[in-house]
C-alpha cells in the first residue's frame, strides 16, 4: 500500500499524469520514469505485483496532484490549498523513496 502512495507522489514530481502515463511508459528514456512505470527493473515483481502496477494506478486515479485537486483542491467545495501537502521540492512534506 505504501508504494501505491509513493507512486502517486513520484508521478506528480516526474510530470506523469493519468493522460500521459501510457505514452510515458512506452517512450520515456528517463531511467527513473522507466523503473517507476515498470518498463525497466523488477520493482513490481518484488512487491508481488505486475511490473506495470504503477501505470494501472496512475491511469485509474491520476497522480497525487490530480487526486488532491479533484477531492480537496480549489475547484471543490472544501477548497483546501496544498500547502504542506505538496512535494518536498515545492516546499511541502511529501517525499517518495526511489523506485528500485
Amino acid at each position: 500500500m505504501q508504494w501505491v502512495v509513493y507512486s502517486l507522489f513520484a508521478a506528480e514530481k516526474l510530470g506523469i499524469t493519468s493522460n500521459n502515463v501510457a505514452s510515458m511508459a512506452r517512450t520515456s528514456e528517463d531511467p527513473v520514469v522507466r523503473r517507476l512505470l515498470g518498463a525497466e527493473g523488477e520493482l513490481g515483481s518484488r512487491l508481488g505485483l505486475p511490473n506495470d502496477w504503477a501505470v494501472q494506478v496512475i491511469r485509474a486515479i491520476g497522480n497525487y496532484a490530480e487526486l488532491y485537486d479533484r477531492h480537496l483542491g480549489p475547484s471543490t467545495q472544501l477548497s483546501i490549498p496544498c500547502g504542506l501537502n505538496s512535494s518536498w521540492v515545492d516546499g511541502g512534506l511529501l517525499y517518495a523513496p526511489p523506485a528500485r
